[in-house]
């Protein structure tokens, strides 16, 4: 254990659910933007610099959790950077 785990000392379980719980969160967030979008065909408040950093982010984010052999980290990274690259697509085509 590190000094950053000492401070909060939880189980393997209990950190697998934290994550689990996280990634739900985070990765379901992107599903009303993205139905928006594809809704309206809106765009014009969606940064495509902001989205294109974003979605290599998640990307490195998926290389990392599938390497680190994480379950919550790869499947919340794998169908956010599907939503993100949606996202980014409807912005590139619906200017």
């Amino acid at each position: 254990m590190n000094a950053l785990q000492a401070l909060l000392p939880l189980t393997p379980t209990a950190i697998e659910w934290i994550g689990t719980c996280a990634a739900i969160l985070t990765t379901g967030s992107f599903i009303p933007q993205a139905w928006l979008i594809f809704r309206t065909r809106q765009v014009e408040g969606i940064s495509v610099g902001m989205y294109s950093a974003f979605t290599a982010g998640v990307a490195l984010w998926l290389t990392y959790g599938v390497a680190m052999g994480s379950w919550p980290i790869t499947v919340a990274n794998a169908i956010t950077l599907t939503l993100a690259s949606a996202i980014l697509v409807m912005r590139l085509r619906f200017r």
